[in-house]
């Protein structure tokens, strides 16, 4: 007997993210309307969603730093519900419009008020970006670069947008991200 599964797309980006580059400040990386309002009282324990965005990345040599992906949501996207942690960039080369992928899974463990609501999440990036990577290969992280742990909480009786952030440590024109693909899905 199989079992049925159920998932539906909440959003995916129609048009490309704004191109991020000499920033150490955590930044929005999607199109405007790809940001989904979840609504208030929409999640359950158990929940699933999925996070996937694609684009293209560059990182400077021979001392880029890292990059820093989460996804937050709040009122105004102020809360960080998944950090994947500082993921080393490329030491061996500088890497210039080079393909990455994002996919993280987010579990609800918990609703509520206040900031009783909370996530746990995993995920990887692949991208030659990602620092041990050899040219015209991927190198893949799994995220949170620590152990896995809940985000932080948040309040689930209120509507909550979702949306993707990139960090870099070291502010360079040549360390840049661009989303060109994203989904946002309910796994269940």
């Amino acid at each position: 007997m199989s079992l049925q599964t159920w998932q539906e797309t909440l959003v995916s980006a129609q048009v490309d993210g704004t191109a991020l580059n000499t920033s150490i400040t955590p930044t929005s990386i999607l199109p405007a309307a790809a940001r989904y309002t979840l609504p208030a009282n929409w999640m359950a324990i158990g929940k699933v969603l999925r996070v996937t965005a694609m684009g293209r990345a560059s990182n400077m040599n021979p001392t880029p730093g890292n990059l820093t992906l989460d996804v937050r949501m709040g009122p105004t996207s102020n809360i960080v519900v998944f950090n994947g942690g500082a993921v080393a960039l490329n030491t061996a080369a500088a890497k210039t419009n080079v393909t990455w992928w994002l996919e993280v899974l987010l579990t609800c463990r918990a609703i509520g008020a206040s900031t009783t609501a909370n996530f746990m999440g995993t995920g990887f990036l692949q991208s030659e970006v990602i620092n041990g990577a050899a040219v015209g290969f991927a190198e893949s992280a799994s995220l949170p670069a620590s152990a896995p742990a809940v985000g932080t909480g948040f309040d689930s009786t209120v509507p909550m947008v979702v949306d993707l952030f990139a960090t870099f440590s070291v502010s360079n024109l040549s360390n840049a991200i661009q989303v060109h693909q994203y989904i946002l899905e309910a796994l269940n």
